[in-house]
């Protein structure tokens, strides 16, 4: 059974935040929260410095919180076969108890209609043209990532990263792995020995967030971000 995890390698990571800006255009995701972030953290004073770059998203924890209390039946936040933590934006309710469970911050809650800029003023006059002249979809709809969760983000529910699972099911990469200018993501079945993912984990040390906290995440960090690592 293929068991899907991911693994960033922080030594070649340039925090160059493309991870963020990628998943933002794939996944049409709002203003206001990312599904990809990064921690950051300066220390000392020059030339004395030490610099952290941590990218984020959602863990795909085994054992997920936000699963465990979702109050909907069906779930609304659920997981599948291959260990993927996704989101049923139908079954949602909005009652954010998902958000507070979850230890990582990754889950957001979208309390308005999205993409304000494209319903703003002249913006909205080039939309409502350009679909009237070429019956077009707007341009912040992509039609493959609705083929599996919401093209177009309704108001009062929770949303996060999904492994870009409309990707997935074509066999191609999250969106965030396929477009690292440093190659520093790697995303496949860690249960299978030939798989790469496998054999970074093999070959490297590697540490999990909050590990303590029990939840099994399977976002994977190699390797240090800095120069001895």
């Amino acid at each position: 059974m293929t068991k899907y995890a991911m693994v960033i390698d922080l030594h070649r990571c340039t925090g160059c935040g493309a991870c963020a800006i990628t998943c933002k255009i794939e996944n049409n995701v709002p203003r206001g929260f990312r599904w990809a972030d990064y921690i950051h953290e300066t220390k000392g004073e020059f030339p004395n410095v030490t610099y952290t770059y941590i990218p984020t998203l959602c863990n795909h924890c085994d054992h997920a919180p936000c699963v465990e209390v979702c109050p909907t039946d069906p779930k609304a936040m659920y997981k599948t076969e291959h260990g993927l933590t996704l989101h049923d934006s139908k079954e949602c309710i909005g009652c954010r108890q998902c958000e507070d469970a979850c230890p990582y911050g990754v889950v957001y809650f979208n309390s308005e209609k999205a993409h304000e800029f494209w319903r703003d003023g002249k913006a909205q006059e080039v939309v409502n043209k350009i679909s009237k002249e070429n019956d077009v979809i707007p341009p912040y709809y992509n039609p493959n990532r609705a083929r599996t969760y919401a093209g177009i983000r309704p108001p009062d529910i929770v949303e996060k990263c999904t492994f870009c699972d409309h990707l997935i099911i074509e066999g191609k990469l999250p969106y965030c792995v396929e477009q690292c200018p440093s190659g520093a993501r790697y995303f496949g079945d860690k249960e299978d020995e030939n798989d790469l993912v496998n054999q970074m984990l093999k070959e490297y040390m590697s540490k999990r967030l909050k590990e303590y906290k029990g939840t099994e995440p399977n976002v994977y960090y190699i390797r240090d971000y800095n120069k001895n690592a």
